[in-house]
């Protein structure tokens, strides 16, 4: 009988710790997503303390749309801060995204497809780390999707434009 017990005891912490990991994968996922909204929604507003105090630490990574465009949080805030002052900064507006979490619950990764008015529908693809309860960007990276269909073209106009530029030099 202490058997029967101790087993009906053991599967009732396994079924809870189960449904807690669920519950906090979901809480996870909505806390990655709400540090997301209010980072874009941050630079919609030109609020620059807002906006790089949603980055892990200065040596997090932000990748533009540039092959040139590879900065850590120090060197991204040199390059936007002017944007920001003058009010307009960006306006990246979240479509669709799929975020995932790790089995720690320290990491979070995603991709979503955005919405802009200066570079057309985009993609920003990162990582998040947690740190204590708050999450944290620690990479992102922005990029254009360039349909297949239109690849070849691009690819030779990338290619024209980098001749071009070393030819300058």
């Amino acid at each position: 009988m202490k058997i029967f017990h101790f087993i009906a005891l053991l599967l009732v912490i396994i079924l809870a710790a189960c449904t807690s990991n669920d519950e906090n994968t979901e809480n996870a996922t909505a806390n990655v997503n709400q540090i997301l909204d209010d980072w874009h929604e941050a630079a919609a507003a030109a609020d620059f303390d807002r906006y790089f105090n949603q980055f892990a630490s200065d040596s997090a990574i932000f990748m533009g749309t540039d092959a040139t465009e590879r900065w850590t949080v120090p060197e991204f805030k040199a390059y936007a801060k002017p944007h920001f002052d003058k009010g307009n900064a960006w306006n990246f507006t979240p479509v669709q995204r799929n975020v995932y979490i790790s089995e720690t619950g320290q990491t979070a990764w995603f991709d979503e497809v955005l919405g802009t008015p200066n570079l057309g529908p985009a993609r920003g693809t990162g990582v998040l780390t947690r740190q204590d309860t708050t999450w944290k960007i620690a990479h992102y990276n922005l990029s254009i999707p360039i349909p297949n269909a239109i690849a070849d073209t691009v690819v030779q106009q990338v290619e024209q434009a980098l001749n071009d530029s070393t030819s300058t030099k």
